[in-house]
């Protein structure tokens, strides 16, 4: 019997390249497979540009959805003009200056179209929200004022953490920005910084972001069924290394 595709989203992977293809052969990941990816492609581990190159390779022959992340959209500015900051070098972009330093202008130019190409959301089909980090709009995604929003905002999870466990969804105390769609998948917040664990689920809200650019795991999970396949804590990978820790 032949298997049907499945819909799989991985969390951060912050230059973890050796994390990603280990969870991507742990899955079992196939071409009839769609990989949405939650963005912060670069900046912890040491193989920024070899991260990038596999993505865009992987795209040749997979269906993939790539999500805009923060530390993407900073890292686009540094290699488009020249832009950079203490705070950014601090959080991981050090490495990725590191991982850029020898390649050519070619290769410059074509993950800089990469970068470009980024959607700062997607919605599928069954009315699940795919996006970064989160939105501020009562409305909805639509209707978002500022779209930094969507690869820089915690509220979305504060909000969902706090919520009383007991409240239905009809209930007028309901938060309305939870009420538009199905379920909301984010990474940008990492669940521990210090430990593997688990994606972790609030209200309808699922973070997929398991820490792996510290001491926790890279994290794809199959939205469907809810099965998690993780790689091992990406610190291990990369021993010689710090990334963001």
């Amino acid at each position: 019997m032949s298997r049907k595709g499945r819909t799989l989203v991985i969390g951060d992977i912050h230059s973890g390249l050796k994390g990603l293809q280990q969870v991507l052969e742990r899955a079992d990941v196939r071409s009839d497979d769609t990989l949405i990816f939650l963005g912060d492609y670069v900046d912890g581990w040491s193989q920024a540009v070899e991260t990038i190159e596999f993505l865009i390779q992987l795209s040749a022959n997979h269906e993939c959805v790539f999500i805009r992340g923060n530390h993407d959209e900073l890292c686009l500015n540094w290699l488009k003009e020249g832009t950079d900051n203490p705070t950014w070098i601090k959080h991981g972009g050090a490495a990725t200056l590191a991982s850029y330093d020898t390649v050519g202008n070619d290769v410059i130019d074509k993950h800089i179209a990469f970068y470009q190409s980024l959607i700062n959301y997607h919605l599928d089909d069954q009315n699940r929200l795919f996006l970064h980090a989160g939105f501020t709009n009562l409305n909805g995604v639509d209707h978002e004022y500022f779209p930094k929003m969507f690869y820089w905002d915690r509220t979305l999870w504060e909000l969902a953490l706090s919520m009383d466990k007991k409240l239905a969804k009809d209930n007028n105390r309901y938060p309305k920005r939870l009420t538009h769609y199905n379920e909301i998948y984010i990474g940008h917040t990492p669940i521990s910084k210090s430990a593997s664990v688990l994606p972790k689920n609030a209200a309808n809200v699922w973070n997929i972001d398991t820490g792996a650019a510290f001491k926790g795991a890279l994290s794809l999970m199959d939205v469907d069924t809810k099965e998690v396949w993780q790689s091992d804590p990406v610190c291990q990978l990369y021993p010689l290394e710090r990334g963001r820790n």
